[in-house]
């Protein structure tokens, strides 16, 4: 699951470290222009609506997270993944609830630039997640369910 700037450098950083032993599926945001190009390790790439937008009004955000909730929905349908691995951005939680449901395990990676706190998708995927990493130590004191496995770069 890759997300924009960062979220994407992480992943495809991870991905990289997991090696090619693995089918891999990539989703991205359709209104991001290019993550993909960031791909290294091949596999089919899925676009699906991004739930939400910084700055958005929450009825925006309703409309927007339903049609996200359902493109992931038929993604997982035809996929159906073993694990999803992401690391934050806001199109993680659909995606994540759907594959749960599916019996996927979900590994999420808090982002790099939370340092402190996590970010909103951090702390919904907190409880759900079957592996949960940290990239400060500083949060996993606050978050002791968290695994801290330092700087992915």
């Amino acid at each position: 699951m890759l997300g924009e700037g960062g979220h994407t450098a992480e992943i495809v950083r991870l991905v990289e470290l997991l090696g090619e032993a693995y089918a891999y599926h990539y989703l991205l945001a359709a209104e991001d222009p290019l993550s993909e190009q960031w791909i290294r390790i091949p596999g089919p790439v899925h676009r699906v609506q991004r739930p939400r937008a910084k700055q958005e009004s929450w009825l925006s955000v309703a409309w927007h997270l339903l049609v996200s909730s359902w493109q992931s929905f038929q993604v997982v349908r035809r996929v159906r993944p073993h694990a999803l691995l992401g690391s934050g951005p806001a199109l993680m939680v659909p995606v994540a609830l759907f594959a749960k449901l599916f019996g996927a395990r979900i590994i999420h990676v808090e982002t790099g630039s939370r340092v402190t706190r996590l970010s909103l998708t951090g702390r919904l995927m907190y409880r759900w997640a079957d592996l949960f990493f940290v990239q400060w130590s500083d949060l996993q004191k606050k978050y002791p369910r968290a695994i801290y496995a330092g700087r992915l770069y």
